[in-house]
């Protein structure tokens, strides 16, 4: 029998190295511990629940050491992982239950359960469960191509979607960006972002185990902390995963030393569009920043490899090319493929594409159509395979009969360096249908008004393109990975323009 199991395989390859290291406690486990921590809490499962039993296992909690091991102890009891998002409202965590049908909650005393929520367990007390030196039988796990994790998708746009991924699908997807960001038996991943994200959970986190490296897990992001453990040379971190937000922020910190952080081998950009101006500073100070493309619906997609600096600044704004195991095509709205330099929807095909959407047949059949992933982003491919994602279809906006693509317009507007962040969505409009509406965060300490960005846009952009209107503000709604929630944006713009035209 073939194991298929990375943490086993280090465990008797080289027993002593370290695996993983939970920053918030400094606990450390080296791939022998760390195997038997898996085993021993994958036993109590099994007794429970019984051998493939298929029962999701959720867990509530900020990212921990616990989180991860209890993922691979799904795996090897043959259970399924439900990782729920903490910062939703307990009335959005019922949903999900009420969804996913937990037959356990793994949760962090700081939480509220769901009233929903089926047995609840001290996620503390987790690693305690079961006798020490307790292993699953090898055939409780589930089927290589059965679902082993449930991923709910952050909602941008409406009801979060249930992922389901096979450990044929997480392979695949943490083995294309192993080999497209240069991880390695030496790589140390250092993760923020949430393991209850496709992002914190599969690249940043089960990536650098796959190829036998190490992951540093944290609490989350903290641009101080952040700054200092990505400098550490006791540490070192050799690669990151962020979303733009973060990149800017660390950006604009007044510690920032770029010249301590060339040392980073890969620092991935993925969850949003990456403003073409920020790959630009990045690169041109010597930190190998570069856009990817993933979702979790389908794993690692694209990068730009990460060795020459010229090449990955001449490619700035792209997301690379496809990744090893990866398809992809950009298609018109009759599904026919279009040529390069023309713009269209991008889809992928893949062992990392998922499986579909839990308990949604309908919404499955339409994503996922003869092997390929409808993505939904617009996309661009240039004449030497590079592709750019434009933006994602649904925030296009029609002014006056032109396409406009919000992401090109917040692109421009982040060349200005006042700008610490920026988000563009269509209104309605009596003359042109839709215009523009940017709201834009300043850089602490620095101006910048309405006015400095329409005039800014007007010299860069073509006229149908420029926002009709700017709003300087504080807040823009994101997602837990960061994304813009463009719903919720249209949605003040239309409020906040309907109170001005009756005012």
């Amino acid at each position: 029998m073939i194991r298929l199991d990375a943490i086993s395989t280090y465990a008797d390859a080289m027993p002593s190295k370290r695996a993983m290291v939970d920053l918030a406690t400094g606990r450390e486990w080296t791939y022998a511990e760390l195997d038997r921590a898996i085993d021993r809490l994958a036993a109590w499962i099994v007794a429970k629940f019984g051998p493939q039993s298929g029962q999701r296992l959720a867990s509530l909690s900020k990212n921990c050491a616990e989180m991860a091991i209890l993922q691979f102890a799904c795996i090897r009891s043959g259970t399924i992982f439900m990782p729920l998002n903490w910062r939703l409202a307990v009335k959005e965590l019922e949903g999900l239950v009420d969804d996913g049908q937990p037959a356990a909650l793994f949760m962090q005393e700081a939480f509220t359960a769901p009233d929903n929520a089926p047995e609840t367990l001290a996620i503390g007390d987790m690693l305690g469960l079961g006798e020490a030196g307790g292993a699953p039988p090898a055939q409780a796990r589930r089927d290589f191509t059965d679902v082993s994790t449930l991923l709910y998708t952050s909602g941008t746009s409406g009801r979060p979607k249930g992922v389901m991924l096979s450990e044929q699908n997480n392979f695949w997807g943490c083995t294309n960006l192993i080999h497209g960001n240069a991880v390695t038996i030496s790589s140390t991943f250092l993760c923020d972002m949430p393991l209850f994200h496709t992002a914190g959970l599969m690249a940043a986190m089960r990536t650098p185990l796959l190829a036998g490296g190490a992951v540093l897990i944290s609490e989350g992001f903290d641009p101080e902390m952040t700054l200092r453990r990505m400098t550490d040379e006791k540490l070192g971190v050799t690669h990151y995963f962020s979303v733009p937000q973060m990149a800017a922020t660390l950006w604009q910190r007044p510690e920032f030393d770029a010249e301590k952080l060339r040392k980073i081998v890969a620092w991935a950009i993925g969850g949003a569009p990456n403003p073409k101006a920020q790959s630009e500073r990045y690169l041109s100070a010597g930190v190998r920043i570069s856009e990817g493309f993933g979702m979790s619906e389908t794993g690692s997609n694209f990068a730009i490899p990460p060795f020459e600096l010229d090449l990955m600044l001449s490619k700035a704004g792209s997301c690379g090319l496809p990744l090893m195991t990866i398809r992809a095509k950009i298609v018109d709205d009759s599904g026919a493929e279009v040529p390069a330099g023309e713009r269209g929807e991008l889809l992928v095909s893949g062992p990392s594409v998922a499986m579909g959407y839990w308990n949604q047949p309908e919404l499955t059949a339409k994503a996922f159509v003869d092997g390929w992933f409808v993505t939904g982003d617009a996309a661009v491919r240039d004449e030497e395979g590079y592709f750019y994602i434009v933006d994602r279809k649904k925030d296009m906006y029609i002014s006056g009969g032109e396409n406009v693509y919000p992401a090109e317009v917040e692109a421009a507007i982040a060349e200005l360096p006042d700008v610490a962040e920026c988000a563009v969505v269509g209104v309605p409009d009596d003359r042109w249908g839709e215009v523009g509406r940017v709201y834009v965060i300043p850089v602490a300490g620095r101006a910048v008004t309405g006015a400095d960005i329409i005039a800014h846009c007007t010299s860069r952009l073509a006229k149908f393109k420029v926002p009709k209107t700017a709003a300087i503000t504080d807040t823009i709604p994101r997602t837990a990975s960061g994304k813009v929630q463009k719903h919720l944006l249209q949605a003040r713009a239309i409020a906040e323009l309907a109170k001005e035209r009756a005012g």
